[in-house]
């Protein structure tokens, strides 16, 4: 069936009362359903959508925006969950223990009881709760977490006809102006909506030092602390993104929000689910110093493939006790694989896209110079600790 704009279905109500406001196999997932029919309340892959032929919203006594909008939030509220956290501080000046509480939000991915959410709502966290829509409460455990994107996917035991995963859509999709539906806890509020539109696309966020998240959706929906980690969801009920920060020097929403895109959360969740991490290229360069000529190494962990293919760090001459340090003799990274790189970012990011045992083309310059050296990338293990907290 064709899907008609909000703004030919008003036009064409009068005439056409038998066409649907949406698309009824993107409600309701691949059942198509019959006029006036009511769907199963026990569909626990797609939830409860409700009956949205014309007939419905108009008996409800709502307009065609507004059934979008209900059966939205009617299809997905119950794939949202409320995280909460208890994490330890050590008290410097009494040298105590004091428990600290925080909350966020999350995604029900499938019925084994994955959670999706953002990596800084759990990080470092000693106690992790997630409570459902019927306000019960599991403990969870951490399967698995990536850092560098910000995602992290938790587990539940929970009966299987208590959870409603979510359905993950295709972010490549997105455009400027089309409505988002943001779902999560802001303030502990649980299961709030709160409605927007995609204001760009394409935006950086630096999540962590010289780490940035590419293709991030930037939006005008409200989110607010609570939010991080609910799906950003489109007029179709399918999760776009994951909410997971807001620029605002209070800390409140401010009319710009940013969202992890749905397609780095799909290829990123099977690597955490079956791995616990995602498994990367390393290339053994710690850190680098930006330099008019380029990006200057700083550091290079010792037995690290760029050590053994010949990559120069900072001479370092020994006089008895004393060490002198020429960090000018270190080779100057100015492109990887042809691709030129100006910041600490743009080279990571580069290495992050690629796997083990994959060879990097670093040009480089040595004593002013250029230099080709090719680096075959090892396994990168060093996040496996920051992410295993709990």
């Amino acid at each position: 069936m064709r899907i008609f704009s909000l703004c030919t279905f008003s036009t064409l109500l009068g005439t056409l009362v038998t066409v649907l406001v949406l698309e009824p196999s993107l409600i309701l997932g691949n059942t198509a359903l019959a006029q006036n029919q009511r769907p199963p309340i026990a569909a626990p892959a797609v939830g409860s959508a409700g009956d949205f032929s014309p007939s419905w919203y108009d008996r409800e006594g709502l307009t065609p925006d507004e059934a979008v909008n209900v059966a939205v939030y009617e299809r997905c509220n119950r794939s949202v969950v409320n995280i909460s956290t208890v994490s330890i501080r050590t008290d410097r000046f009494f040298l105590t223990e004091v428990p600290e509480e925080g909350s966020g939000s999350g995604a029900i991915l499938d019925q084994a009881g994955h959670v999706l959410t953002n990596f800084h709502v759990v990080q470092g966290a000693a106690q992790v709760n997630v409570t459902l829509y019927d306000e019960e409460s599991y403990a969870a455990k951490l399967v698995g977490a990536d850092p560098v994107n910000d995602i992290a996917v938790l587990k539940i035991d929970a009966p299987q006809d208590k959870l409603y995963p979510v359905v993950l859509g295709d972010s490549e999709r997105l455009r400027v102006g089309m409505k988002v539906f943001a779902l999560g806890n802001p303030f502990g509020l649980e299961r709030t909506m709160s409605i927007g539109s995609v204001s760009s696309l394409n935006r950086t966020l630096e999540v962590q030092r010289n780490w940035v998240i590419k293709s991030i959706i930037q939006i005008d929906a409200s989110i607010n602390p609570g939010n991080s980690g609910g799906p950003l969801i489109d007029a179709h009920g399918r999760v776009i993104g994951m909410n997971t920060a807001i620029a605002s020097r209070v800390a409140q929403s401010a009319g710009i929000g940013f969202a992890i895109p749905s397609n780095l959360i799909s290829r990123v969740v099977p690597e955490l689910i079956k791995y616990g991490r995602v498994i990367r290229g390393d290339i053994g360069i710690t850190h680098v110093t930006v330099t008019d000529a380029g990006l200057r190494i700083a550091r290079i962990a010792p037995g690290s493939p760029a050590e053994l293919a010949g990559v120069r760090g900072p001479k370092v001459t020994r006089r008895g006790p004393i060490s002198i340090i020429d960090r000018g003799a270190a080779d100057i990274i100015v492109a990887v694989n042809g691709q030129p790189v100006k910041t600490a970012a743009e080279f990571l990011g580069i290495i992050e896209s690629m796997k083990p045992k994959d060879i990097v083309r670093l040009g480089l310059l040595r004593e002013g110079k250029p230099v080709l050296v090719d680096v075959t990338l090892a396994d990168d293990s060093r996040l496996q600790e920051e992410t295993s907290k709990f």
